[in-house]
């Protein structure tokens, strides 16, 4: 598998949110090039501002492994991730994490507060723009779009 297979995963899981008229953005976490956890935004559905995708997926992958910390996991997601989500994969031990689209409002890896790279944190998370990008970005805009009209 590659990094284009598990993008489209995580828009598949976008995709399951904007049709429960959830934000579109899903994500899923690989461990030893197999998907251990897929999930998307839930924060409307369950009146929980936390469950955003990344938390959603950090929390399956954890109970799956019956492990709070991640270790050696790859989460891809398909929006830039806030800072709340951030927190998430430092302390849930992800070891990268690959996102579509950037978020310049809420992106926290590299379009504002850049928090993966700073250096108080006590776990090293890396990060990078994968692929689908367009595809990612379509999808929100095509959503709110809807929502404005």
């Amino acid at each position: 598998m590659n990094d284009l297979f598990y993008m489209e995963r995580a828009l598949v899981q976008a995709r399951l949110a904007s049709a429960k008229d959830e934000v579109p953005v899903g994500a899923v976490i690989v461990l030893e090039n197999k998907i251990i956890a897929e999930a998307h935004n839930n924060s409307i559905t369950s009146l929980d501002p936390s469950c955003h995708a990344e938390i959603e997926v950090i929390k399956l992958a954890a109970s799956k492994l019956g492990n709070y910390r991640i270790l050696d996991a790859v989460m891809y997601v398909t929006l830039e991730p806030c800072m709340m989500c951030c927190g998430a994969l430092v302390h849930g031990r992800i070891k990268e994490v690959v996102f579509g689209a950037k978020d310049s409002k809420s992106g926290a890896v590299v379009s504002n507060a850049n928090l993966l790279d700073s250096h108080f944190l006590n776990h090293k998370v890396d990060y990078r723009q994968g692929p689908l990008e367009e595809d990612s970005a379509s999808l929100l805009k095509n959503f709110f779009s809807k929502k404005r009209d």
